[in-house]
């Protein structure tokens, strides 16, 4: 029997949660309670338990202290933290600590018996003292949940695959019975580049115990895959208890949705497919499932969509044909301007359509996108549309949905413009370069224009654009500040330095660097060397 130690400041808390469980079906025992988290703290060291049920905020130390105090002498404590605090920092603090579950008051009995029966078994796999018959039980149980899995799998890349009572049962170790037959689709809506590895998988954890654990009730059989925030699941139950199914289905839908505060922000979606008497148009109904899971563009995210509308709004429309002609100007212009007008007018006229199906519109925008990408010389067009794609997957609004291809479209222009402005500046600053290397030297302008291999007109007119000054003053003011330099800090003679800074004739010299400075040069040494 597994231990499990119970920590709230409320005593009625406590007994609720010490009578709302059946103990002794999930194998464990309550072995003690506690009323703060002192005293919680000093009970783990005492009874040895192997999972610790702590409210979050308590007298004494809170729970977040608690776990960092009980895990230094206690690392392999699996930990349940329930609480009416709904704070996502609070939750992504305590799962860096190794929290195995974060639940929100009032407590649900189905939610918690669900959580300890997963950390029932990761103790399990973790003890080595196991017998071979448990291990044996435990791995085939893996292997058998795999073998499920592969049937969605199988379903989204084998084109030809023939699906029947036979090979469910067979194949895929599925305890299928006659009924109805139906797939469905979760969609998770987040930003990809706030939401780390760690936390997706716990977030994907947990909508799956959540579904799973409600739905078993009422079907035969059900698998659900998440990968990527999107899960596909196909569900097998009695005609009779359809309404059971989607009531249940709409209540785990719910119950991701309030912990939103806890797993952090995200949107949650439920498409179905079709439901089917036939078996062989399993499929089909998943396929259906994934096309409508896209209507939450429209319909909006946090609901269950159920049915596609029969009529499909953008046949015979040439929407991308008209962007292409603005988004070709765009490009030719490098206008981040003319851009934003060509998704500006795509979004007017997509929306203004009635009856346009939510899939159309993700096919819309990622066709521009790729379309857009495809007319640029931009070099990471393929991370770039692969990026893009990942952004447009996860989005749950249609305004997103036209953001996303606006900043695309701007992030791309910009780059190209930035790299043109800077290939044309290039010739300048070997210019600069030369002169710096060669201001001794009697340099031309002709002979500075040829380095760097302009015309001298050319480079005349672009070099005064860029610096503001002709090429003329610029070598001037070149050598002149390279005799103040020699003027404050060498002993040089002042004609020496004429010499070194490119002037032959001294009083030329002379006169060129009072013009510039309004001091003689032996005036300029004694005020500042």
């Amino acid at each position: 029997m597994l231990k499990v130690l119970i920590a709230d400041d409320e005593e009625r808390v406590c007994q609720l949660i010490n009578k709302l469980i059946d103990w002794e079906m999930l194998h464990m025992e309550v072995v003690g309670t506690a009323a703060n988290g002192i005293e919680a703290a000093q009970r783990v060291q005492e009874l040895s338990p192997d999972i610790l049920i702590t409210d979050i905020r308590m007298p004494g130390c809170n729970g977040l202290e608690l776990i960092q105090t009980v895990k230094e002498y206690s690392p392999h404590l699996q930990i349940v933290i329930i609480s009416g605090y709904a704070h996502f920092s609070y939750a992504q603090t305590a799962m860096k600590y190794g929290v195995g579950d974060y639940l929100l008051k009032p407590i649900n009995k189905i939610e918690l018996t669900n959580t300890l029966e997963k950390l029932y078994h990761k103790i399990m796999e973790r003890n080595r003292t196991e017998n071979n018959l448990e291990k044996l039980i435990r791995s085939s149980e893996s292997d058998r949940i795999k073998v499920k899995n592969n049937l969605i799998m199988d379903m989204g890349t084998k084109e030809d695959l023939s699906i029947s009572m036979e090979s469910l049962q067979k194949d895929y170790h599925l305890a299928v019975q006659p009924g109805i037959f139906q797939g469905f689709c979760l969609k998770l809506d987040y930003d990809i580049t706030r939401l780390s590895d760690a936390a997706k998988k716990i977030v994907y954890e947990k909508a799956t115990d959540i579904i799973l654990g409600n739905m078993k009730r009422f079907c035969y059989e059900m698998i659900l895959n998440i990968k990527d925030g999107a899960g596909y699941g196909v569900m097998n139950y009695s005609a009779k208890v359809q309404s059971d199914v989607y009531r249940v289905l709409r209540d785990c839908l719910n119950q991701l949705i309030v912990q939103k505060s806890i797993l952090g922000d995200i949107e949650f979606t439920i498409a179905l497919g079709t439901p089917e008497k036939d078996v062989t148009k399993l499929s089909d109904s998943l396929k259906k499932s994934k096309l409508l899971i896209q209507e939450r563009v429209l319909v909006g995210t946090g609901c269950m969509i159920e049915k596609m509308p029969d009529h499909i709004g953008m046949q015979d429309q040439k929407i991308l044909e008209r962007y292409s002609r603005k988004m070709l100007h765009a490009i030719e212009l490098l206008s981040v301007e003319e851009g934003e007008e060509a998704v500006t007018a795509l979004r007017r006229v997509v929306l203004d359509l009635k009856n346009i199906r939510g899939f159309e519109i993700y096919d819309l925008v990622m066709s521009a996108g790729g379309l857009f990408l495809t007319q640029t010389e931009y070099k990471q067009r393929k991370e770039e549309l692969e990026n893009f794609y990942r952004q447009c997957e996860q989005c749950g609004n249609t305004e997103q949905l036209f953001s996303y291809l606006s900043a695309l479209q701007n992030r791309v222009i910009q780059t190209i413009r930035e790299e043109r402005e800077n290939e044309a500046l290039r010739p300048i600053r070997l210019a600069k370069q030369y002169i710096q290397n060669h201001y001794k030297e009697q340099i031309s302008l002709e002979e500075v224009s040829a380095a760097v291999g302009l015309s001298a007109g050319y480079f005349s007119t672009l070099f005064k654009k860029e610096e503001g000054e002709g090429f003329a003053k610029y070598l001037i003011n070149v050598r002149v500040e390279q005799a103040k330099i020699l003027l404050r800090e060498s002993n040089s003679s002042i004609a020496d330095i004429c010499r070194q800074v490119g002037y032959n004739d001294l009083k030329h010299f002379t006169h060129t660097f009072e013009k510039a400075t309004k001091l003689k040069p032996s005036a300029y040494r004694k005020l500042y060397g």
